[in-house]
């Protein structure tokens, strides 16, 4: 039967996330070790998501808008725009620094922000890679279209799609937008999979999944049936035989590693960002 993971609210500086991951039921799903839900949230002019410089380790980010944009900067000097459907696909590696607030324009007016940020955690022999940063259009992403059914293949690989963000595991992070009556096969049986669906209802096994409710699939379920006019996310990978440590924006399989990560973070070792250096987040 799959399982329902119920999401935690958060309010980070007054935009409202669920997160979902890690949970104590699962800590991971494929190499997805944090899960969040950002909104929907609208703010009033002057007014928005405004994340201070702050590091990671031994990790991925993605971020994933339905409405809104968001501006990054990172320590090696990227500066991109995020737009609903676009990539921004981050490998912090052995250590990277960013921030996450909003351009001049979208600030200056009333405006709104739903989306998910994702970490995906990676494997131990990865874990000190050079850090790395991609920003991906939504008209350079793999689509499968069929009759009543849209795949967007955002990150991985899926269906004999795969995406321009590089990743370092064997994993998939996909957008549907399906008909009623539609049914959606999974990508890989022998992944740990799970779906969020944005708006409509799906079915499992019987069992119906509306908006914003995270579900885990278990063994055997290889089909989703779209009881309503749908949009869902769909995304897992390989397991993870063992599942890292997680310590504030850190992930390692050495606590060592996150303790110099936390020493380094307290006595300025991490690398700046050059055009938003004046600020950060402490530990």
């Amino acid at each position: 039967m799959a399982i329902l993971l119920k999401a935690k609210d958060h309010d980070l500086g007054g935009l409202t996330v669920k997160r979902v991951l890690p949970h104590q039921q699962k800590r991971m799903v494929g190499p997805f070790i944090f899960f969040d839900q950002m909104g929907p949230s609208h703010f009033d002019a002057g007014q928005g998501i405004n994340v201070r410089p702050h590091p990671h380790i031994g990790l991925s980010t993605l971020t994933y808008l339905f409405e809104g944009s968001i501006l990054h900067r990172d320590s090696l000097g990227n500066i991109a725009e995020i737009h609903p459907g676009d990539v921004n696909w981050m490998t912090s590696g052995k250590g990277i620094v960013h921030s996450e607030r909003e351009s001049f324009e979208v600030r200056a007016n009333d405006h709104s922000i739903s989306g998910l940020q994702c970490w995906i955690a990676l494997p131990e022999e990865k874990a000190e890679l050079d850090p790395s940063f991609i920003h991906v259009n939504k008209q350079q992403l793999p689509n499968y279209l069929y009759q009543g059914v849209m795949k967007r293949l955002v990150v991985g690989d899926a269906y004999g799609m795969n995406s321009p963000a590089k990743t370092y595991w064997p994993m998939f992070f996909l957008d549907v937008v399906a008909e009623k009556g539609e049914t959606i096969q999974i990508p890989n049986p022998a992944q740990e999979t799970a779906i969020l669906p944005i708006y409509g209802e799906v079915s499992i096994n019987g069992d119906n999944f509306s908006a914003s409710e995270f579900v885990l699939l278990e063994q055997g379920e290889h089909e989703i049936e779209v009881t309503q006019n749908t949009r869902f996310i769909m995304l897992g990978g390989d397991k993870f035989e063992h599942v890292p440590f997680l310590f504030w924006n850190f992930v390692s399989f050495n606590k060592e590693r996150i303790e110099q990560a936390k020493d380094d973070w307290n006595n300025g070792r991490f690398p700046t960002i050059p055009d938003d250096n004046k600020e950060y987040i402490p530990l």
